[in-house]
């Protein structure tokens, strides 16, 4: 079985003294249950795995009557340390409150009860940590697969990873491209859509929601105003409700919207959002066109592999703590500006329907300090750039 290095990561935060709940965020099907599963066999002592998917919202004696039977087989047995696991926790209800009473419970006990949480919308986890558990958590992000990983799980080439995207549950129907595109539609990005954003938010407009994820995700990579996708919509409301529920669907991990670099913050949340999907299979389940028909255009080709790009920047800026941004200026453009610290970078890919780089050469004249890097043809390879961590790029 496949091991995530993120494994041995919170392997070792668990081993340490008990200090702090240590909260796993990231979206549907990246790997956390199994990750989780996976550390009961690394760690040297007892542990308990439970899911709150199943467990009714309103159950509001379920959690704490798993962390009482844990105290009670810790008593039975003579054992000096334990690791829980609640996964799904954020489906029940004033769930942070009774973390905090059972936690702070154990604190004055002595009792060592090391405590994992897990929960597939960021939103709602971060809000009850704010909310109730402030100083009392460290929290770990979990991210798509990247093409590395699904290199190495299951020995997919560039193209594969272009196409497929980093889904590992959806790899083994990949022969049969109908089958694998149900898979997500249904499996993946309605459950999410469903249980993630709509079970557990109030979204007046559902079908709209459902709606500006598909021509997001459609339009992946490319810079489309509110106001263009309301003239596509029926129904649309107005640019507030859409950029409500695109943050709704970037907290799952779903579609995000990049925002233009300007130097100044007045410029940069006034700007028209480039879409950008966070796995590139939700890009692909939106098109007609086969695997093999996008190996034979390049017109397809560069679409998705802008995509990919952006996918894999977007991700990586979770754990990275970088900015991301896209930069326009009347007819020249560069694909993607990463910031940290002041130091910026700007990054053009580059496929072979692009034959200049005006935007690069235009965004260097302005800012002279910049970084400027090209991905693709004439520049560092897609493949090879796929398996940076853009944060070694500062």
């Amino acid at each position: 079985m496949i091991e995530r290095v993120d494994l041995q990561f919170i392997t070792n935060r668990i081993k340490e003294p008990k200090r702090f709940i240590q909260v796993v965020s990231g979206p549907r099907q990246t790997g956390k249950t199994t990750m989780l599963l996976q550390l009961l066999d690394k760690v040297p002592f007892a542990g308990r795995y439970e899911t709150a998917d199943a467990v009714s919202a309103s159950d509001v004696f379920w959690l704490s009557q798993v962390w009482e039977s844990v105290r009670m087989r810790m008593k039975a047995e003579g054992l000096q340390e334990f690791l829980l696991i609640i996964d799904e926790v954020q489906k029940l209800n004033n769930w942070s409150e009774t973390v905090k009473k059972e936690w702070d419970t154990d604190i004055r006990n002595d009792l060592n009860i090391k405590v994992i949480l897990s929960g597939s919308s960021r939103l709602l986890l971060q809000t009850g940590l704010t909310e109730s558990l402030a100083g009392r958590f460290e929290l770990i992000h979990f991210t798509h697969w990247s093409f590395a990983e699904m290199q190495a799980a299951f020995g997919w080439d560039i193209w594969q990873y272009v196409y497929f995207g980093g889904y590992p549950g959806a790899a083994t129907l990949i022969a049969d491209e109908k089958r694998w595109k149900d898979y997500v539609r249904n499996a993946l990005v309605e459950t999410s859509i469903s249980k993630d954003i709509l079970m557990l938010t109030r979204v007046d407009k559902p079908a709209l929601l459902k709606k500006l994820f598909e021509l997001g995700s459609y339009y992946s990579g490319q810079i489309l105003s509110f106001n263009k996708v309301l003239g596509q919509l029926l129904d649309a409301g107005n640019t507030t409700t859409l950029s409500n529920y695109l943050n709704l669907l970037n907290d799952s991990g779903l579609l995000g919207g990049i925002e233009k670099y300007a130097g100044n913050i007045v410029s940069i949340r006034s700007s028209s959002p480039k879409f950008q999907v966070y796995n590139n299979a939700l890009l692909s389940i939106q098109w007609n066109e086969s695997f093999n028909e996008m190996r034979l255009s390049p017109e397809l080709w560069g679409r998705l592999a802008e995509s990919a790009i952006g996918a894999h920047l977007l991700n990586s800026k979770i754990v990275g703590n970088y900015n991301l941004y896209y930069w326009r200026e009347g007819n020249n453009e560069v694909d993607f500006v990463l910031e940290k610290k002041g130091k910026v970078i700007g990054l053009e890919v580059k496929s072979g329907l692009k034959t200049t780089n005006k935007g690069l050469t235009a965004f260097r004249k302005k800012y002279p300090d910049a970084k400027v890097l090209l991905v693709g043809t004439g520049g560092i390879p897609y493949e090879e750039f796929l398996k940076i961590n853009p944060n070694n790029l500062f």
